[in-house]
């Protein structure tokens, strides 16, 4: 796949002409899994902030971040080198990354299946930025899933009780420089758990997309872009009609081994009580229900995580 095959689209339709933004969104999402989303409307020089601060803290000794490796199974906090394993791969994933999840009040009824955030107090500006970029992506999501929501025919407001206190997480992602010989790929081929995934970082190269003639297609989006892929979550949810993609990140070329990658996805949940019943506009006779037995998004989440190792 060229940088063109999956054709950006413009957040700044979102204004203008929400239903042909949903149109060319949810067509994309149908076809490939993925769309690409140009002109979102996050504040750069704060991304900038929040991925430096990331960089920072994966620069500290391997003593001082593995005080913060451990917590709450992997779903908040550091997670070291060589622990998240694709479903089915024989071998770890080559990278390291920081979990951050929703921050909820005390009493909330999901504090049971939440965990409280951790900071690292070696980068003070640390918790303002990337609690910042948690929020700017959790927002972009939401209105993504309204344009999904118009696509669907649901109204386009259906999304906003499910993943309202939703259990998303904000993965913080280095790829370190990869030895000759070293075994193994940054991410093996998996399919994403969640509803959908918002990725920036894309453009140093290296994701691809299984399609659907078992070739696999590199994502090469302008620099700027989001990517974004249904997950495990919503193709269940639509029985298929939005299809959760496999994808990997391959090595890079020789020439670039020796060069880190840097990538934030943002994991969107559904809130951890939501019952995945198909969608009943999404069932014919041509597609019959593939799931009858409904699942609560958090009993699906932990299946999930057992199998990559993160539970």
């Amino acid at each position: 796949m060229s940088a063109s095959a999956i054709e950006p689209v413009s957040f700044t339709l979102y204004a203008k002409d929400f239903d042909r933004f949903a149109q060319e969104l949810g067509a994309s999402f149908q076809r490939y899994g993925f769309a690409v989303i140009s002109d979102h409307d996050m504040a750069q020089a704060r991304i900038d902030a929040a991925i430096a601060d990331a960089k920072a803290f994966f620069a500290l000794p391997e003593e001082i971040k593995k005080q913060y490796a451990g917590t709450s199974g992997g779903a908040r906090g550091y997670i070291p080198f060589g622990i998240e394993t694709a479903k089915g791969a024989t071998h770890y994933d080559l990278k390291e990354f920081w979990h951050v999840g929703r921050d909820l009040p005390p009493g909330h009824p999901f504090r049971a299946t939440m965990a409280d955030n951790v900071w690292p107090a070696e980068i003070p500006s640390f918790h303002h930025n990337v609690g910042w970029l948690y929020g700017a992506l959790d927002s972009l999501g939401v209105r993504v899933l309204k344009a999904i929501a118009q696509y669907l025919n649901l109204g386009r407001d259906f999304f906003d009780p499910t993943v309202k206190d939703g259990n998303s997480v904000l993965r913080l992602l280095h790829y370190p420089p990869i030895p000759k010989d070293a075994t193994g790929v940054r991410a093996g081929a998996h399919g994403d758990i969640n509803t959908i995934t918002l990725l920036m970082g894309a453009e140093e190269g290296g994701l691809e997309v299984l399609d659907r003639d078992g070739a696999w297609l590199p994502i090469n989006p302008p620099p700027g872009c989001v990517v974004c892929n249904i997950g495990d979550m919503l193709e269940r949810l639509t029985n298929h009609v939005l299809p959760s993609t496999i994808h990997r990140v391959v090595n890079p070329p020789p020439e670039r081994r020796g060069v880190p990658r840097y990538s934030t996805p943002f994991f969107l949940h559904f809130a951890s009580d939501y019952l995945i019943k198909t969608l009943p506009n999404c069932i014919t006779e041509e597609n019959p229900d593939r799931y009858p037995e409904p699942i609560t998004a958090d009993a699906f989440l932990q299946q999930r995580l057992r199998e990559i190792k993160l539970a």
